[in-house]
């Protein structure tokens, strides 16, 4: 445990960290699977809303360094191809 001050502060700060990125994390996933499950539905109409609604939160996500840039981009692009063959 900590003994110094600073490492008291240091490890409040890292908790605080530790539950943003869980909940932003968590919230990244559910839109995720909300986009997955509309385009297995074959759904096209909810499959773009999803889709509208998960990029903002991607973006999100990898300004904030919880994935990467790439993960991110390849996420949009795969939904996107998938949407489009629907």
């Amino acid at each position: 445990m900590a003994n110094t001050p600073s490492a008291k502060k240091r490890a409040g700060q890292a908790e605080q960290r530790r539950q943003r990125n869980a909940s932003q994390r968590s919230m990244m996933r559910t839109h995720v699977k909300a986009t997955v499950a509309a385009i297995a539905v074959s759904d096209k109409v909810a499959a773009e809303a999803a889709f509208k609604k998960v990029v903002p939160v991607l973006d999100s996500s990898a300004g904030n360094g919880i994935i990467s840039k790439n993960k991110a981009a390849r996420h949009k692009s795969r939904f996107n191809a998938q949407i489009k063959a629907l």
